[in-house]
Parts: structure tokens; C-alpha cells; sequence
């Protein structure tokens, strides 16, 4: 339809399709008015942890309270009658929070109730909320029922995850463990298939699918597929009546999908990282754009016989409008650390101006230098004074990434993580070592048992010839004596026989990591980062597995790589099992889903090479968790410490029977300079849709 492009799109991201959904919805499934002067409708927010989940990334309690939201509570929670105020809920359609509903209903909770599901409801359920409304005598008072198809979570303008509750459903363990039954592995299936079901209603656009043969990546592609098919055959109530169906079939716009399987690479989710957003989710408590860290309090010296110095838990939002944040998530380390350095100084530098135009203003007598002075400086402080507001924010963000990243260099020091950073590059990149692997592993100041396996495994992986026995017994002895769990290098050593890397290894290209003298302002006495110890690595940017795939499928490149990967166009009228394009022009946008989790250096490498390659595509990403990194492949042994979650955990600790953590995916949104996609004003022709629906029920 033409007027997709929307003049830079008030909805040009899934961030922001995402949040203006939400808006609409809070708003009684009206379309949110910006700068309305009309008071705002009060409500009360219901939701479940799905819904908590998916609003807390994107809106703030300030934003709620704008929408006219007064209260926001779990729908399990123990909640009071408001029987004067109209209430919002939004929840996953599950059999307990349909319950609950149907108990609101009868205790008469509230003046009139907004359902709103994040995934489609039932008929069944459906009805059984129709009784539940009968007979409390609420027909009248369950104002709408709507399925607003918002089953993900959006953490960046380019980055999606699917759920954060339940991630061991998804999980690498859950789709590749051997006792799993087909029945599971069908609930898994359709658990991502949902969820990015949801997520390309939201962005208004059908996509056209690429997926490696024989992989889990396949199913998804398959049930995908059939699910877009089965929405598109009903023309009258479909949910991408907004989409580009008239330009045809073959339309360029359209989005490519690229469903990647985890095993094509596990080593990179394993490889210790040197960026700032990757360190922060592999060292620290950070989870839906959170990080929580925890401050000692009291003198560093207690007397002795003191009681022990009590820790001070605090969160920091890092959220797209931390403009540090923003400019420097993806530098190496050292770089952030000297920027937060000339940030304070610059700070300091307007601070000490404020104060010396005030001593100015507070000149006595009445020479003539003196009031000459005084006349030249009035303009400048009353500029100062203005400005005020934003110096005080500038100094909050100076002091959060301060905080953040003091804590992030004490994990570097404590475990040597530059070593281990710098010693990953060199054996995944082919680069003759200067240090014994063995080493590395018995010294004991070198890292945790986890940094530990996650380098053996690297290397396991990365090798060209697995090891000889005798080699590896000697691996073994050390990795225990260093008090490593060997379970994750018996699973390597069986998924590398299976999937014969050992003949086939995969490529990393030629990263290289040297030494700048980026450092020499933070190494100075009056710097908040003591960086002595720390080598100062800087990156020269490599294509990982999951670029090249992207590269190949988005530009239309002839690769042994890509060429057997198998192609569907929901579209079109029977789908067959095809590798064959039907399109042979470039993709303007994708989206890289990667089935078993991703993680930040690989979202950070995408980001990269769209800079690099000066591209206008867009594109976001989604994955599943497998190590910490990536929503859903980031290393973190920590369990969810707030209500949001926790942050994705590692490959190594999936591995480990018994002991897997729970992993979220991620996945890589399209980011692009344009993007052809519907107006806001076809979400309102899905919402009729999705009321018919209601209304033959």
C-alpha cells in the first residue's frame, strides 16, 4: 500500500510499532493522541509477568501514568476492589490466568474490564470467560476482548527476544537433548513459532523465509510457514490485510526471515567478549535493560570485631535515550573507560564555569573592571542557569556508567578476562599462540572453573584435528584439578562426531587484536579506572557464521555456505519445497533468527557490518538463549534476581546436567536508514479484524 514509507515512520522500528501497540492498547484500543490537552481516562493496569516483561523495556512508570494509569499490579497478586475505575489487563490466554479473570469477574474488581491477550485466545477459553461473565451478571461490564499478537519482548530498535518467563521451554538443552519426545519438541516449536508469529503482525509485513536443511531452524520454517499460510488464505479477517499484497506476490519490499540453527557455531556464544554491552550481559545482573549491581557500604576499614559491611543493591536502566549508552554499547572496553574519564572532565569543566561565574556575580565595589565584568558575565551565567537541567542529567549518566563500568573492570582484573579475550582471538582466528593452553589453565589467578571450560571448548572446537588422547587426558586432569565440571566437553565431543566439524571446522575469518595506546588518559593518576594490569585491545572487525549467512542470503551470493538453504514464500498460492529464490534482487531488510540462542557479539557484529558495508538495510535479530550472550547465548550462572528476569545464561552452563540455566532469545531486528512497511493506520484494520473474531464468538 502506498504510504507505508510514512515519512520517517512513526513506527519505523519494532520499538516503536511495538510501544505505540502498547499505547493504543492502554488506551482502550484507541489510537494515543500525543500532546492531547484532554485529561487522560484513570485505570488500573492488570498484567502477568509476560506483560510485565514485555512493558517494562519500552515504557516507564512516568509513561504509565501519563496513559492514565494509577495502579499496576500482577494479576496473581492480592488486589483490592476499585469498583469505580475501569481496568486494563494483559496476559498470556493460560488456563490459571483465565481463572483469575473469571474470580475478578466474580468479586465485581472493578467498573468495566479490558481483556487483552498477548497471544490469541482460545474459543474454548473464550467461552469460558462468556460463562464466568454470566453468571457474576459482568456481561455488560467486559467492555473489549482483544488479541493484541504482542508475544515478544523488544529490548533495542534492532533487537527482539521472545519470552523471558519459561525460557528453559526454549531453551539450546531443551530443543537438542537426546531423551527429549517428539510431543515436547512439538510444544517448543510452536512456543517460537508464536512468538515470531506475533512479532510479524506487529511489523505489519509477510515475510520470505531462509533456513538451513535437517536443523531444528527447518521446523520453525515449516510451521511458520503453514501458520503465515493458513492467516493469509482468509482474506476478510486477516491480520496482514495492511501488507504490500498489492504490489504482488514477488513484491521486493517484503522482509527476509533467516532462521539459523545454534550448531552451525557454538563456539563464538562461548568466546569471552571485549565490547561494552557483551561484557556488561557476560559479568553482570542485566536483563531486560538492567543491570543490578550491588555497592559496599560503611568505611572500607571496619575495627575489628565490626560487623560485616552491608551491600547496597542498586539498578541502572540503560535505555535508548542514555545517550552514552547508545553511542558507546558497542566500543571496546578501553575506549568506554576513556570516555567516561573525558565526560567527567568535561563535566567538571562546566561545573568549575558555574561556580566561577557565580564568584563573579558576588564581586564587591564599584570600579569599572568590576562592573565591566559583571555586565559580560550575566548573559553567561543566566545560559548556565538554563542549562542546568541538563548538566544535572549529564552528571546521573556519568556517575550510572562510572558505577557500571567500575564494576565490569573488576570482573576483567579479578578473572584476567583480556587474557582470556586476546587468547580466544588468536585460536579462533588460526593466529600462532604465545602461551601455553595448559598454562592458562593451571594458573589459579587466571579466571573462574567457567572461564576455564569455555576456553578449552573454544579451542576443542575451533581445531582442526581434535587432540590426541593422551592430550587430553592431560586437558582433563588440569580443567579438574582447576575445578572444572567436565560435562560440557562430553557433549562437545559427541556434537562435534556428530556433526563432523572435525573434518569441516568453521571459519572465523582473520580477526586480529593488537595493542593501541587508547589507554594513556585513563592510566593517569586522577582517572576513576585504574586500568594497570589490562591490555588495551582493540578489534578489527571479521565476519562471524551468522554475518556471512545474512551477507550471502540478503545480497543473493552464490555460497556452498547458504545454497542448499531452503526457501518459502508464504505468499504464494502452494508452497513447495524449494531452495530456489523466487526474488533475485537484494533484500532490503531481514531479520536473523538464530534457534538454539544468540548473543551480543554476534548482534554486535551484525551492527558492525552494516556500518562497514554502508548498507540501507534494516534488520533485527532474535535467537534463543544458549550461553549467556544474545538474548538467549550469554554466559551467566546467576538466577533472575528481579522481577524482570534474569540476563541469558551460557552454553557451558546448559551444558552442565543437571545445573542448565535458564536461557532467553534474542534476535536481530533489522536496522535500517528506511524502511517500506505499513502505516499505524492498518494496525486499526487488524484490530476490526481481530473484533469480528471476537464478535462471532
Amino acid at each position: 500500500m502506498v504510504g507505508a514509507k510514512m515519512a520517517g515512520a512513526a513506527a519505523a522500528s519494532i520499538r516503536e510499532r511495538q510501544t505505540v501497540a502498547l499505547k493504543r492498547m492502554l488506551n482502550f484500543n484507541v489510537p494515543h493522541v500525543k500532546n492531547s490537552t484532554g485529561e487522560p481516562v484513570w485505570k488500573v493496569l492488570i498484567y502477568d509477568r509476560f506483560g510485565q516483561d514485555i512493558i517494562s523495556p519500552l515504557l516507564s512508570v512516568k509513561e504509565l501514568r501519563d496513559m492514565g494509569i494509577t495502579l499496576h499490579l500482577l494479576l496473581h497478586s492480592d488486589r483490592d476492589p476499585i469498583p469505580d475505575v475501569p481496568a486494563v489487563y494483559f496476559v498470556m490466554p493460560t488456563e490459571e490466568n483465565i481463572d483469575r479473570i473469571c474470580q475478578d469477574l466474580r468479586n465485581q474488581l472493578y467498573e468495566s474490564y479490558y481483556l487483552n491477550f498477548i497471544s490469541a485466545i482460545s474459543r474454548s477459553k473464550l467461552e469460558d470467560i462468556a460463562n464466568a461473565a454470566l453468571a457474576a451478571s459482568a456481561v455488560t461490564q467486559v467492555a473489549k476482548v482483544f488479541d493484541q499478537y504482542l508475544n515478544f519482548i523488544t529490548l533495542e530498535d534492532d533487537m527482539f527476544v521472545l519470552c523471558n518467563q519459561n525460557k528453559e521451554l526454549v531453551s539450546y538443552r531443551a530443543i537438542n537433548r537426546p531423551d527429549i519426545t517428539d510431543t515436547e519438541m512439538e510444544t517448543v516449536m510452536d512456543t517460537i513459532v508464536d512468538s515470531l508469529f506475533c512479532f510479524f503482525v506487529t511489523l505489519g509485513a509477510v515475510p520470505i523465509i531462509r533456513c538451513s536443511r535437517g536443523t531444528a531452524a527447518e521446523m520453525v520454517a515449516v510451521k511458520l510457514d503453514k501458520k503465515l499460510r493458513e492467516n493469509l488464505r482468509d482474506a476478510r479477517n486477516s491480520l496482514f490485510t495492511g501488507d504490500t499484497l498489492g504490489a504482488g506476490q514477488f513484491s521486493f519490499q517484503r522482509p527476509l526471515l533467516v532462521l539459523i540453527d545454534r550448531n552451525i557455531d557454538l563456539a563464538t556464544p562461548l568466546h569471552h567478549t571485549w565490547t561494552y554491552q557483551a561484557l556488561v550481559h557476560d559479568v553482570l545482573d542485566f536483563h531486560l535493560n538492567r543491570v543490578n549491581l550491588e555497592e559496599s557500604s560503611g568505611m572500607e576499614n571496619s575495627p575489628a570485631g565490626a560487623r560485616p559491611k552491608r551491600k547496597n543493591k542498586k539498578s541502572y536502566d540503560l535505555t535508548p535515550v542514555d545517550k552514552f549508552w547508545q553511542k558507546h554499547k558497542g566500543s571496546p572496553f578501553p575506549e568506554v573507560a576513556e570516555s567516561v574519564q573525558q565526560e567527567l572532565e568535561s563535566y567538571r569543566a562546566q561545573e568549575d564555569e558555574v561556580k566561577r561565574l557565580k564568584s563573579i556575580m558576588g564581586l564587591e565595589g564599584e570600579d569599572e573592571g568590576a562592573i565591566s565584568m559583571l555586565s559580560d558575565n550575566t548573559a553567561k551565567l543566566t545560559s548556565a542557569v538554563s542549562s542546568l537541567p541538563e548538566l544535572l542529567e549529564k552528571k546521573r549518566l556519568i556517575d550510572l556508567h562510572t558505577n557500571v563500568a567500575t564494576a565490569v573492570l573488576e570482573h576483567i582484573k579479578a578473572r584476567k578476562l583480556d587474557v582470556y579475550f586476546e587468547y580466544e582471538e588468536k585460536i579462533m582466528s588460526k593466529t600462532t599462540l604465545d602461551k601455553s593452553l595448559l598454562d592458562i589453565i593451571s594458573d589459579p589467578d587466571a579466571g573462574t572453573p567457567e572461564d576455564k571450560m569455555r576456553l578449552f571448548l573454544i579451542y576443542y572446537i575451533s581445531a582442526q584435528q581434535a587432540p590426541s588422547e593422551a592430550d587430553l587426558e592431560q586437558y582433563k586432569k588440569a580443567l579438574t584439578d582447576a575445578g572444572c565440571n567436565l560435562n560440557p566437553l562430553q557433549y562437545i565431543k559427541q556434537w562435534k562426531a556428530f556433526a563432523k566439524m572435525a573434518s569441516a571446522p568453521t571459519s572465523y575469518g582473520n580477526t586480529t587484536t593488537k595493542p593501541m595506546g587508547l589507554l594513556s588518559r585513563v592510566m593517569n593518576t586522577g582517572s576513576q579506572f585504574v586500568m594497570e594490569g589490562v591490555k588495551n585491545l582493540v578489534l578489527k572487525q571479521q565476519n562471524l557464521p551468522v554475518t556471512r549467512i545474512l551477507d550471502n542470503l540478503m545480497e543473493m551470493k552464490s555460497n556452498p555456505e547458504t545454497d542448499d538453504y531452503r526457501y518459502f514464500d508464504p505468499k504464494m498460492l502452494r508452497g513447495n519445497d524449494s531452495s530456489v529464490p523466487r526474488n533475485k534482487n537484494p533484500f532490503q531488510e531481514a531479520i536473523v533468527f538464530v534457534v538454539g540462542g544468540g548473543n551480543y557479539i554476534e548482534y554486535q557484529n551484525l551492527v558492525d557490518y552494516i556500518k562497514q558495508e554502508k548498507k540501507i538495510h534494516r534488520w533485527m535479530s532474535q535467537s534463543f538463549r544458549i550461553i549467556r550472550h544474545l538474548q538467549g547465548s550469554y554466559l551467566s550462572r546467576r538466577e533472575h534476581a528481579s522481577e524482570c528476569g534474569p540476563p541469558l545464561k551460557s552454553v557451558y552452563n546448559t551444558l552442565v546436567s543437571g545445573k542448565h540455566p535458564s536461557y532467553t532469545e534474542m534476535s536481530f531486528i533489522p536496522f535500517s536508514v528506511h524502511i517500506a512497511r505499513i502505516g499505524l493506520h492498518d494496525q486499526a484494520q487488524r484490530q476490526k479484524a481481530r473484533e469480528r473474531n471476537r464478535n462471532q464468538v
